[in-house]
C-alpha cells in the first residue's frame, strides 16, 4: 500500500479538496497551499480575498524556513472626504465595531504573494494551480452552515453595496442572502483568476484592475494611488524561532508582533508546567489566563500596538525577560488596568502554514473582478492610535501567526488560526494542549478555549465549575459562552510524523476540513 502524498487542513471542504487535487497531480505543499488560497477566495469570500493580505511560513524539505509577508500596506494618498463609516458585527454573545468603505482599504498583497510564492517554490504552472478555484467560482457551490453564520455576522457589510450583496446571493434568486444549501457563484472571479494566469501580477497592480481601483479611490473617497500599487512588494523574512517544551517552534517574524507574543506566552507556560495537573483544572486555566495577561502587558510596555523590530523581539524572548516575568507570575504581582488558515504537509518534507485575511471586507467590490477589497484601515486592532494616522508605505502589523513545530521525536506540525486578536490565544492553547498535555491534533484543536482582553475573560462552554470559580477569583469580568464559537479562532493543523505518517485537524469553530492526498 502506497503512503499518502500529503495532508491539508483548512476552513472549508472545497478549500481542502483543491489542495488535495494539486498534491495528487504532482504538486508540492506550496502548490497545494496556493491552490487552497485561491479556492478559499471562491468558497470563503468573506474571510479570504485577492483584495486582502496574508503570510506564508514555508519550510522546505531541506529544512530552510522563510516568511513571505504579503500583508496589506498603508496608502500614500490623502484625499478630502473619505468613504469611511462604522458598522456593528454581531457574534451573538459579543459585538464588535468595524469601519468600512473605500477609505478603509489598505494596499492589498495577496496577488503579489501568489506570484512570489509560485516563483520561489512551486512545481506546477499557475494555470493548473488556479483550476479548482476557477471551477468553484464559475460553477458555484452550496452555502454551508458556517458560511451562513459568517454572512449573518457581517450582514451590515454585505448589504452596504449592491456589488457586495451580489457575492452572497443565490444563483437563481438574486436580491436576498443565500440560505444554507443554496448555490452561490462568482463568474467574475473565475475570469479574474484566468486573467492573472495569462497576464501576470501587473494586470492587477498596474493594468486594468489596478487602474479601476485607483480611479474609484480618487473619485469616491479612497486613498490608494497608482504608485501605491506599482511599488508594492512581498517581503521575505526569517521566522522567529525558539526552543520550548522540547520542541523547536518557528513563528511569524517582526514587524507583526503576534508570533513573538505567542511564543513568549508559551515559554512562560514551559516554566509554569501546567501539565503537572489535569487538563482543565483550576491551576491550568488560571496559568493560561495569566500568561495571556503577561503577553498583553508586554505588548503595551513595548508599544507593540502597530509593529515591532527584531531587537525588541530578542529582548522579550531573552532568558532574563522570561525569568523576570515568571517571577512576577509566581508571586502574584501581575496587574493591569476575518481570517482563515491553510496548513499543508507533503511526503517530500515540505511544510506550509498560510494565514489570510480580508479584515471583514470593505463592501467595495472592484468592478467586473468579483473581488471585495479589505477594510484593514478600518480595523481598530491594527490602528490603535486612531484611524488614518500611520505614515504612508508602512506594512501593517498583524496578530496573524502561521506556526511550524519540530518535536523532539522528529514529528513536524504546521498550524495557524484566524480570529483577529484571538489568534495568539487560540494558537497558544492548541500548542499547550499538544506539547504540555500530549494531546493529538484533533483533541487539542477541539478542546474548549478562553480569551483574555484587558480584564474581561471570555470562556467557551466545557470548563468545570471549579475552573470557572478560579477564573472568577482572578478576573472581575468573566463571560461564559453557551457553546464553541468562531470568535475563539479557527486553528487548522497538520502533522507529519518522523515515520512519514500524516494526521490533521480542522477547527469545527470555522468549518474545519481535512483532506489526505493519495497516489493514483
Amino acid at each position: 500500500m502506497s503512503k499518502p502524498l500529503g495532508v491539508v487542513a483548512s476552513g472549508h471542504k472545497e478549500t481542502s479538496k483543491a489542495a488535495r487535487i494539486l498534491l495528487e497531480e504532482g504538486g508540492n505543499a506550496f502548490d497545494a497551499a496556493l491552490g487552497a488560497m485561491c479556492a478559499a477566495c471562491a468558497c470563503e469570500p468573506m474571510l479570504a480575498s485577492l483584495g486582502g493580505g496574508g503570510f506564508l511560513l514555508a519550510q522546505t524539505a531541506g529544512g530552510d524556513s522563510q516568511v513571505f509577508d504579503f500583508f496589506t500596506q498603508t496608502p500614500s494618498a490623502r484625499n478630502g472626504e473619505l468613504d469611511f463609516y462604522p458598522i456593528q458585527a454581531d457574534f451573538g454573545t459579543a459585538t464588535q465595531e468595524f469601519h468600512i468603505g473605500l477609505g478603509s482599504i489598505a494596499v492589498p498583497g495577496v496577488v503579489a504573494g501568489l506570484f512570489a510564492i509560485h516563483g520561489a517554490y512551486c512545481r506546477l504552472p499557475l494555470e493548473k494551480i488556479i483550476e479548482p478555484a476557477v471551477c468553484l467560482a464559475r460553477e458555484g457551490l452550496r452555502i454551508n452552515r458556517l458560511q451562513n453564520y459568517v454572512n449573518e455576522i457581517l450582514k451590515p457589510i454585505i448589504e452596504a453595496t449592491p456589488a457586495a450583496k451580489a457575492l452572497a446571493t443565490p444563483m437563481f434568486a438574486p436580491g436576498r442572502l443565500a440560505e444554507i444549501g443554496e448555490f452561490i457563484s462568482n463568474p467574475d472571479l473565475a475570469d479574474t483568476f484566468e486573467a492573472l494566469a495569462r497576464k501576470g501580477r501587473q494586470w492587477f497592480y498596474e493594468g486594468e484592475a489596478g487602474q479601476q481601483l485607483v480611479r474609484d479611490c480618487a473619485e469616491k473617497g479612497g486613498l490608494i494611488s497608482a504608485e501605491d500599487l506599482r511599488s508594492y512588494e512581498v517581503i521575505l523574512r526569517r521566522p522567529v524561532s525558539v526552543e520550548s517544551h522540547n520542541a523547536s517552534i518557528s513563528v511569524n517574524s517582526p514587524p507583526s508582533p503576534g508570533g513573538c507574543l505567542t511564543v513568549f506566552a508559551l515559554s512562560l507556560l514551559d516554566k509554569i508546567r501546567p501539565g503537572q495537573y489535569e487538563w482543565g483544572e483550576p491551576q491550568h486555566v488560571v496559568a493560561l489566563g495569566k500568561v495571556m495577561q503577561a503577553a498583553s502587558l508586554v505588548r503595551k510596555q513595548h508599544g507593540l500596538s502597530t509593529a515591532m523590530d527584531d531587537e525588541t523581539a530578542r529582548q522579550i524572548l531573552s532568558h532574563a525577560s522570561l525569568d523576570s516575568w515568571y517571577e512576577t507570575l509566581r508571586t502574584g504581582a501581575l496587574a493591569t488596568r476575518g481570517t482563515t488558515q491553510i496548513s499543508v504537509a507533503d511526503a517530500s518534507g515540505n511544510l506550509a502554514s498560510m494565514t489570510l485575511s480580508n479584515g471583514e471586507g470593505s463592501s467595495y467590490v472592484l468592478p467586473s473582478s468579483g473581488i471585495m477589497l479589505n477594510n484593514m484601515l478600518g480595523e481598530e486592532d491594527l490602528n490603535p492610535d486612531g484611524f488614518h494616522r500611520m505614515p504612508p508605505g508602512v506594512r501593517l502589523a498583524s496578530m496573524m501567526t502561521p506556526t511550524l513545530v519540530r518535536q523532539s521525536d522528529g514529528g513536524q506540525i504546521a498550524l495557524g488560526s484566524g480570529g483577529s486578536n484571538r489568534i495568539r490565544s487560540a494558537i497558544l492553547q492548541v500548542l499547550c494542549n499538544v506539547l504540555e498535555f500530549g494531546m493529538g491534533l484533533e483533541q487539542a484543536v477541539n478542546a474548549p478555549r478562553l480569551h483574555l482582553e484587558g480584564d474581561h475573560l471570555n470562556i467557551e462552554a466545557g470548563f468545570s465549575d471549579a475552573a470557572i470559580r478560579a477564573l472568577e477569583a482572578e478576573w472581575p469580568g468573566v463571560e461564559q459562552w453557551p457553546a464553541s464559537n468562531l470568535f475563539y479562532g479557527g486553528v487548522h493543523a497538520v502533522k507529519r510524523s518522523a515515520g512519514g505518517d500524516f494526521s490533521a485537524a480542522g477547527d469545527p469553530r470555522r468549518g474545519g476540513s481535512v483532506a489526505i492526498a493519495n497516489s493514483v
